[in-house]
């Protein structure tokens, strides 16, 4: 398996679960710097020129949570649910994730990472402000659910916890309004015991980083 990668948003929670799982993957980083991801040979893998990619055989697989669990019914691990409710309970959460959680922490990462890296100025004050508020309100409902629960799904570490958790691999430099959030802050530390969610990249190899 070759795992297509850069060290950016949507990639993390992908390289997470395949350090997690020590899965055969073969590292492919993508430099998105010098266009890489738009370029021919990668768009033949994927015609959104995005990452991450996960190559299997004949499978070409786009899309970070689709990546998580193709990775962990392969390794066969409890990071996907073997019961049918809990994998429906673990869809929820993912598709819940990209449509509120991921969505508008990945707005705050834009402005607050992103922009600056590429060179397109500051943070739009309203952008930030209206991501901001978005966060915040599902933030909450985040943090009910895990005062009830240690992990969001089947009380164990799963693919959700790692696609949830994405916003908060930048939560200082991202600015996330975590502020108040006690049990999404429990949740955090003890995502960062582990390390393969706490480095999920591998090294890059020195003439890159030297670059």
């Amino acid at each position: 398996m070759k795992l297509y990668y850069a060290e950016v948003f949507n990639p993390r929670r992908a390289c997470a679960v395949a350090k997690y799982l020590e899965a055969p993957v073969e590292w492919m980083r993508v430099d998105l710097a010098r266009g890489e991801h738009k370029q021919p040979p990668y768009l033949a893998l994927n015609p959104n020129g995005k990452v991450p990619v996960l190559t299997d055989g004949v499978l070409r697989l786009w899309e970070a949570d689709a990546i998580m669990v193709h990775l962990a019914m392969q390794a066969g691990s409890a990071l996907w649910p073997s019961v049918p409710a809990a994998q429906v309970e673990a869809m929820r959460w993912l598709s819940w994730n990209q449509a509120h959680f991921l969505r508008h922490g990945g707005a705050l990462y834009f402005e607050y990472v992103i922009k600056p890296w590429v060179g397109m100025g500051e943070a739009d004050a309203a952008a930030v402000a209206e991501a901001g508020k978005f966060f915040r309100q599902f933030a909450a409902v985040l943090d009910t659910h895990l005062a009830a629960h240690e992990w969001l799904v089947g009380e164990q570490l799963g693919v959700a916890d790692f696609a949830v958790s994405t916003p908060l691999g930048w939560a200082k430099e991202a600015r996330l309004p975590l502020d108040g959030f006690e049990h999404i802050a429990r949740w955090h530390r003890q995502l960062q015991a582990l390390p393969a969610w706490r480095e999920p990249f591998p090294a890059m190899p020195a003439a890159e980083a030297e670059a």
